[in-house]
C-alpha cells in the first residue's frame, strides 16, 4: 500500500495517551502546529491492596476518537500526514490474547499487585540493575506483567499502550520501543530482556516482545484504521517514548549535555548524557536515547506544590513582591509530606525552615529559593557522578511561567535558563515521528521543530548571598543525616 498525496505540506501526528486523556498534535517539518485533537479516557479506578486499573478497551477507540478530530482539522483532511507515532505513561500494561484483545483492565503505571513479584525480580537481577544504575521497586512494571500471566492463564500477550494502540493501526503486532519497556525488565545497554529476572519469575521467554530504537518503523495505517482515524491508509507508524522523555524532547534538549528542568507540582530533571549515569544512591536512573545516548532524570517530592496553600489570584503579587525584596532573610525545605526521593533519597526527610520569614514576601521567596536549591543540589550530583551539563538548562512546567521564581532559579544556579515554549508528550512522539519521514534524524527533527523560548539571565547582585544560603541549606541535609553534599559523591 502507498500513501496518497495530500497534495500540501507533509505532516507528522504524535499521540498522547495520558491517564485521563488522549491528545493528538500534528505539525509539520517547521515545527508548526496545525491542528490538534482529545478525547477523555475513563478515570482509573484505585482501591485495595494497590489496585489501580483502567478499561484498556477504551483505548483505541478514545485515540481514533482524537486523531479523527485532529485529522479533519486539517487542511487535507488527513491525507498530507506522513507518519504518526503513541506516546504513553510508564509501565501501565494489559493482559491481550492472540489477536491483541485486552483480557481484562490494564493495570496501571502505580498499580502495586505485583510488588511481591519486584522483590523476587530485583534480587534475580541484582547484579544486571546495578549496572544500569536501576532498582526493581514496588510499582515497576516488571512484577505486574508477571501477576497479569498468573491471573489471566490465556494471555498471549502482556502489551504497553502503544503496543495495542500500534497494533489497532497495523492490523497486527508491533515491536515495542525501548524507553516503555525499561521498567518491564529490558536491559537497554545489553540489548536484551534480563532472562534470569524472567526465569525467576517464570515467565515465558516467547511472551516478551521484539525491541526496537524509539522513532524506528513498525509498519503502516491499514484501511480499518485509517477509516476510523483519518490517517491515510499507508501512513508510517513509528515507535515513540515514555511520556517524560517524549516531554523532554519536545522542549529541544536532545544532545549530551542539555538537560530541561521541569517545574510542575513536582520537580523533575531529565537531560542528556553520553555515558550511562549510575547513581549508587538510586536517585536518578536512565532511559535510552533514540541514538544510543543516555537520558538521567530524576523526580522530586516537593516542587510547585509547595505553594499549593496560596491562591492563584495571591502570586502575581507575591511574586513581585518577592523580586523586590531580595534574597530571603531565612532557609527553607518546603517538603509537604515525609520522604524525599530525588535529588537525593531519604524516606524520613522532612521539610524544615531555619529562621522565620520576616512577613508574606520573604515567606514565598525562601518557599521559591528551597525549590532552587534543590534543582542545584541535583544538577551538583549529576556533575558529582559525571553528567557533563553544559550551556542554559531548560525551564518547563507552570512554574516556568513565573518570572521571579525563573531568576531565582537561574541565580541559584549561575546559568541562565531557557525557558521552553513546548514540553507536550504528544509533541515530543510528534518528533519521534519525523525521525525518518520529515527528517534524517532526532536531532535535526529537534532544531527544525522546537521553539526557543526566551533566555531568563542570573541576577549577579544576589549571586553571593544566594551562594552563601545554598551552602547553610546542604549543611542542614547533611547535619539531619539524609543527603552528603554532592562534591563528596
Amino acid at each position: 500500500m502507498t500513501m496518497r498525496d495530500g497534495g500540501g505540506a507533509r505532516v507528522v501526528a504524535g499521540v498522547d495517551v495520558a491517564t485521563a486523556a488522549v491528545r493528538v498534535v500534528c505539525a509539520d517539518a517547521r515545527g508548526r502546529v496545525l491542528a490538534k485533537g482529545g478525547a477523555a479516557l475513563p478515570r482509573p479506578e484505585r482501591g485495595p491492596g494497590g489496585r489501580s486499573e483502567q478499561d484498556a478497551g477504551a483505548w483505541w477507540p478514545t485515540a481514533a476518537r482524537a486523531l479523527r478530530r485532529a485529522t479533519s482539522a486539517l487542511p487535507g483532511g488527513g491525507r498530507e500526514v506522513v507518519a504518526v507515532a503513541v506516546s504513553a505513561t510508564s509501565g501501565t500494561l494489559v493482559p491481550a490474547d492472540a489477536h491483541g484483545r485486552p483480557l481484562g483492565p490494564a493495570l496501571m503505571y502505580d498499580d502495586r499487585r505485583g510488588a511481591e513479584l519486584n522483590a523476587v525480580a530485583q534480587e534475580a537481577g541484582a547484579d544486571r540493575w546495578a549496572g544500569l544504575g536501576l532498582t526493581v521497586g514496588p510499582t515497576a512494571a516488571l512484577g505486574r506483567l508477571a501477576w497479569c500471566l498468573r491471573e489471566y492463564r490465556a494471555a498471549r500477550y502482556v502489551l504497553h499502550t502503544p503496543e495495542l494502540l500500534g497494533w489497532r493501526l497495523t492490523g497486527h503486532p508491533v515491536a515495542a520501543d525501548w524507553s516503555h519497556t525499561l521498567k518491564t525488565g529490558y536491559d537497554p545497554r545489553a540489548g536484551e530482556w534480563a532472562t534470569e529476572a524472567f526465569e525467576a519469575l517464570e515467565v515465558p521467554g516467547r511472551l516478551l516482545p521484539e525491541v526496537r530504537a524509539p522513532g524506528a518503523e513498525v509498519g503502516r495505517v491499514d484501511a480499518a484504521a485509517a477509516a476510523e482515524t483519518g490517517l491515510p491508509e499507508g501512513c508510517s507508524v513509528r515507535l515513540g517514548m515514555t511520556d517524560g522523555c517524549a516531554g523532554q524532547l519536545a522542549t529541544g534538549a536532545v544532545e549530551p549535555g542539555e538537560f530541561v528542568g521541569v517545574l510542575g507540582t513536582t520537580y523533575v530533571l531529565k537531560g542528556v548524557a553520553r555515558d550511562l549515569v549510575r547513581d549508587p544512591a538510586g536517585a536518578l536512573y536512565s532511559h535510552r536515547h533514540p541514538d544510543g545516548w543516555w537520558l538521567p532524570g530524576g523526580a522530586s517530592s516537593t516542587g510547585g506544590e509547595a505553594l499549593a496553600d496560596v491562591p492563584a489570584e495571591r502570586l502575581p503579587g507575591l511574586d513581585a513582591a518577592a523580586a523586590a525584596r531580595g534574597p530571603a532573610s531565612y532557609l527553607c525545605y518546603p517538603l509537604r509530606r515525609e520522604g524525599e526521593r530525588f535529588p537525593f533519597v531519604a524516606a524520613g526527610a522532612r521539610g524544615f525552615t531555619v529562621g522565620a520569614p520576616a512577613d508574606d514576601a520573604d515567606r514565598h521567596r525562601g518557599v521559591l529559593e528551597g525549590v532552587a536549591f534543590l534543582e542545584r543540589f541535583a544538577l551538583d550530583r549529576l556533575a558529582a557522578l559525571g553528567a557533563e551539563v553544559s550551556g542554559p538548562l531548560y525551564a518547563a512546567g507552570g512554574g516556568a511561567r513565573s518570572e521571579t521564581w525563573c531568576r531565582i532559579r537561574a541565580t541559584v544556579l549561575d546559568r541562565p535558563l531557557r525557558v521552553a515554549a513546548r514540553a507536550e508528550t504528544a509533541m515530543g512522539a510528534a518528533l519521534l515521528a519525523s525521525c525518518g519521514t520529515l527528517h534524517p534524524g532526532l536531532g535535526p527533527a529537534a532544531r527544525a521543530m522546537t521553539v526557543s523560548g526566551r533566555r531568563v539571565d542570573p541576577v549577579v547582585s544576589e549571586r553571593a548571598a544566594l551562594d552563601d544560603a545554598y551552602g547553610r541549606f546542604t549543611a542542614e541535609l547533611e547535619r539531619r543525616g539524609w543527603a552528603q553534599p554532592p562534591a563528596s559523591v
